[in-house]
């Protein structure tokens, strides 16, 4: 009996040990990583394939409208300079977001949420820019179910816009959170996963951004002519063969 209260208390002093540096509720993996960090790498590689193939199939289409003469084409719309402002904002969150860590991680919490502030408002200017250009885009005829260029491309960005305004979300709740006392040096975890996460969607808009702004299309003039001669000439090649065949 006296073996296994010792054994006990030994057990309950390692326990608050455990609770002390913080691998009670989250022990580290085989890998030596914290557990929700090695979860928020698997999420982010998943979330990695969706991007790829958004961004392949946008690419596979991206010059469809041209092809097949249904305006409005990119070259008549984008406008690059709008956006690479955006682009800019978008990026100098990704140094507000490394300021916040760095302030949770040296105690100064007045600092984290300064910078967490300042990241979810950069952030926010993005998607209301980002919002602004679609309806602009939407003026100009551009839709949804318009062209394939339409459709890929307000696929792919909304997908993105959305995984910003999540992130929005998140960086504002930490924020509540730390006006409550919630977060102390010993949970700057918490700040990291999500600036994991914010950079993750910082690196995609910069490949969203090269491969839809900054690569020229080629610009095809008179394409409605061209390819209704085209089809007529198909359409009499096609009768021409019927005729033989009867």
């Amino acid at each position: 009996m006296a073996t296994a209260i010792e054994l006990e208390t030994s057990h309950g002093t390692g326990h608050g040990d455990d609770a002390g540096h913080g691998h009670a509720e989250h022990p580290p993996t085989s890998t030596g990583m914290d557990s929700r960090k090695l979860l928020m790498w698997a999420f982010l590689a998943s979330d990695t394939m969706f991007f790829g193939a958004l961004i392949a199939t946008y690419m596979t289409y991206r010059g469809r409208s041209e092809e097949l003469a249904v305006p409005p084409y990119p070259f008549d719309i984008l406008d690059i300079p709008y956006t690479s402002i955006s682009a800019f904002v978008l990026l100098m969150s990704s140094l507000t977001m490394v300021l916040a860590l760095s302030a949770i991680q040296r105690g100064n919490y007045r600092g984290l949420r300064v910078w967490l502030l300042a990241t979810a408002l950069l952030g926010s200017i993005f998607v209301g820019g980002q919002y602004f250009e679609f309806t602009e885009f939407y003026h100009e005829g551009l839709t949804l179910q318009g062209n394939m260029f339409g459709g890929s491309f307000f696929i792919l960005t909304g997908f993105h816009g959305t995984h910003v305004t999540i992130g929005i979300i998140w960086l504002m709740t930490l924020f509540v959170v730390s006006l409550r006392g919630g977060l102390s040096r010993e949970k700057s975890m918490n700040v990291e996963i999500a600036g994991l996460y914010w950079h993750f969607v910082d690196i995609v808009w910069i490949v969203i951004f090269t491969l839809v702004y900054l690569i020229p299309y080629e610009e095809v003039e008179n394409l409605a002519e061209p390819a209704a001669q085209g089809y007529l000439w198909l359409s009499t090649m096609a009768s021409y063969a019927g005729s033989l065949i009867r």
